[in-house]
């Protein structure tokens, strides 16, 4: 792993195993995380007092971290538990002294026990991370669980499993019915194997990249609605992605 400073100050990883740095260089680690997942979705879930947050996948934490620091900026009263697969254990345990930016200073201690243990828990805050196939560990939820998903694995072109048709089956099981997913991810087959799973799609723009944003229940007010049915009348070509079926296991994260 090399360190490398992104664009607002923060520090994240380039992957050699995906050939893929942890979060885009450019637009900064923090900024990232806050405008492609927490602010978005947190906006579209603001009047509940509590929220089940599935953080796909955990990495260096930084949408975790970050929507703790959301949430301690602006004086939320909510409650968060979040639940995050990881399937590098090596990593976690490194968190202990990884250099996080100053944004973070406050959750030393977080840090540091989930770093040793993988969970941390106090009266406003829950964090379980699993050590793990994510694709397993989402089928140990219940049904109608989650009102948010960060959907931030590594790109399709080099984790698959966690893009298809079939795992967007499972994670829309253990959405609620008023659950958002987001994700840094446009490309039509993503968003094909997202609607094919059941989820309604949106775009919406952040700051300067387009996100998609996807629900269970149509909306009103989550962005630009994408006729997912419209894109495929005009790009026959276009499908989603799927699981190989000559896989018995795969290696998610």
């Amino acid at each position: 792993m090399e360190l490398i400073k992104t664009q607002d100050g923060s520090n994240t990883l380039y992957s050699a195993k995906y050939n893929q740095h942890y979060h885009n260089v450019d637009d900064g680690a923090i900024n990232e995380a806050l405008s492609k997942h927490i602010i978005p979705t947190f906006e579209f879930q603001k009047d509940k007092d509590e929220l089940n947050i599935l953080d796909i996948c955990f990495g260096l934490g930084y949408n975790t971290f970050s929507t703790i620091y959301y949430a301690r900026k602006n004086n939320l009263n909510q409650k968060l538990n979040i639940y995050s697969p990881e399937l590098d254990g090596d990593l976690v345990r490194s968190l202990e002294h990884f250099e996080f930016p100053s944004e973070f200073e406050d959750m030393e201690h977080i840090i540091k026990t989930l770093a040793l243990e993988n969970k941390y828990e106090d009266d406003s805050l829950k964090i379980e991370i699993n050590i793990g196939d994510a694709r397993e560990y989402i089928k140990s939820f219940d049904e109608n669980f989650f009102d948010i998903v960060y959907q931030d694995a590594f790109s399709s072109e080099v984790n698959n499993e966690l893009w298809t048709k079939e795992y967007f089956d499972d994670i829309n099981t253990i959405c609620k019915t008023d659950c958002v997913m987001s994700t840094y991810a446009i490309a039509t087959p993503i968003r094909l194997s997202m609607y094919e799973a059941g989820f309604i799609i949106y775009q919406h723009r952040p700051v300067k990249r387009k996100i998609t944003l996807a629900c269970k229940q149509k909306q009103e007010i989550i962005g630009k609605y994408i006729d997912m049915d419209l894109k495929q009348t005009r790009n026959k070509e276009a499908r989603a992605l799927y699981d190989n079926k000559t896989i018995n296991k795969p290696e998610p994260c």
